[in-house]
């Protein structure tokens, strides 16, 4: 999501000559459902790719968080005043259709060029002018160097690029184990049809969320009611002893159910619907915070620098953020050098930093308020779930605090960037 928000923004800030260089042999795009936050659906608007996103995705009404052992509601927030507030709704979607319309947008634009099965091997120079070698995948043919006045690393979470800066300046910035994998499974209709229970779930324009012990499972129907997604939380079993290198592996069935085992009749009736054979599990981890994501003319994005948690549902949004600030800077730009080029990263890298790390931390900390024991701090978050009952208080579910969304959507980053950008540019 960072890179081709990168090179959409770029482009539609009239930079000319635009090359994105992908690992994948095509974007046939995969995955599992998304959250389309507000202040997502505000950049991707500005680019002119929201409303083919918009077109098929489920715009929320509100979400019920319940215990999942019995199915009770804990607690209840009505999101329909997300719209009226921030100019867009919440909603969600496919993240196919995510990728796939930011990259249709791509193809409109004429100074975009896509290279596919192509990985940067390694780095050269990360400036004045960045230069890599691309090695095409087996097959592909003989690697060759690439030089350019501006290099962008949105090569996730495994990133190279950031590997490399950071061993050039003898920074460590480890991988962490965050003891935690997830099961995403993708519902079809068709499958729930016979079930008057789980038909009401994917009719419904809602948010669910069954919390345990270390455990949780989110869902909310996309693609226009069409299939129904589901994304679980629960401890790593399975990752310990594999290679940090490895982020997805075959799951198992009868694993998946008796992890889930104590969870209501309900919940187990729709993981069951998943076919044997069809279960992945992935590792969930992220990295330590880095002291720099600008060194000379080459900047990090997205996973590269800032990966997350999913309990913000903040990921793709918080990397199109990146592309986006990142076009606006370079725009404002009083001349083309490199000094100036590095001055105008390091900006990008001012006005996102620590908002990125500060959700990056919420998001973590939403996460261990959801899987708490039995205990005297599980009974303080179920009070604060019931005092929602009658409008009062804090969301423990951090997404749906009405402060934190005040937070994350009510920031206009491409405008901050506009605004603040000769004032930070003058103090570097």
């Amino acid at each position: 999501m960072g890179g081709l928000a990168t090179a959409l923004a770029l482009a539609k800030q009239g930079f000319r000559h635009i090359d994105v260089f992908e690992s994948a042999s095509t974007l046939g795009f995969v995955g599992a459902g998304i959250q389309l936050a507000p202040n997502m659906a505000r950049i991707l608007d500005k680019l002119g790719a929201w409303s083919d996103i918009e077109r098929e995705a489920v715009d929320l009404k509100d979400t019920s968080i319940r215990q999942g052992s019995t199915d009770q509601e804990l607690g209840h927030v009505d999101l329909t005043y997300i719209r009226a507030t921030y100019d867009y709704p919440h909603m969600v979607g496919h993240r196919s259709s995510l990728a796939g319309s930011i990259y249709e947008a791509c193809k409109r634009e004429k100074t975009i060029t896509f290279t596919f099965a192509t990985e940067a091997s390694d780095m050269k120079s990360f400036g004045p002018n960045p230069s890599f070698t691309a090695l095409p995948r087996k097959g592909g043919g003989e690697p060759y160097p690439v030089s350019c006045d501006v290099l962008f690393a949105a090569d996730g979470v495994k990133s190279l690029v950031r590997d490399q800066m950071l061993r050039l300046h003898n920074v460590s910035a480890k991988i962490v184990d965050t003891g935690q994998a997830a099961y995403r499974i993708m519902l079809r209709r068709e499958d729930m049809a016979n079930d008057p229970e789980l038909l009401e779930l994917i009719d419904r324009e809602s948010v669910t969320r069954w919390i345990g012990e270390k455990r949780h499972i989110i869902a909310y129907p996309v693609s226009n009611k069409t299939i129904y997604n589901m994304s679980t939380v629960q401890p790593d079993l399975h990752f310990a002893a594999a290679p940090s290198a490895t982020y997805t592996t075959k799951g198992s069935k009868p694993q998946m159910m008796e992890v889930f085992g104590d969870f209501c009749p309900k919940v187990r009736r729709m993981l069951d619907l998943v076919p044997d054979g069809e279960v992945c599990e992935w590792k969930l981890r992220v990295h330590e915070p880095l002291p720099f994501w600008v060194v000379e003319q080459t900047a990090l994005v997205g996973d590269a620098c800032h990966p997350t948690l999913p309990h913000l549902a903040q990921g793709a949004a918080q990397a199109i953020e990146d592309g986006a600030v990142i076009a606006v800077v370079l725009a404002r730009l009083p001349e083309v050098s490199p000094e100036a080029i590095n001055k105008a990263l390091r900006v990008y890298e001012k006005v996102r930093m620590v908002r990125a790390y500060t959700l990056v931390e919420l998001a973590a900390a939403s996460g261990r308020a959801m899987h708490l024991g039995e205990g005297a701090a599980k009974e303080e978050r179920d009070r604060q779930f019931a005092a929602l009952k009658s409008g009062k208080g804090p969301v423990p579910d951090k997404w749906a605090d009405a402060d934190v969304q005040r937070m994350i959507y009510g920031q206009d980053v491409m405008k901050i960037a506009e605004e603040e950008f000769e004032s930070i540019y003058a103090k570097l």
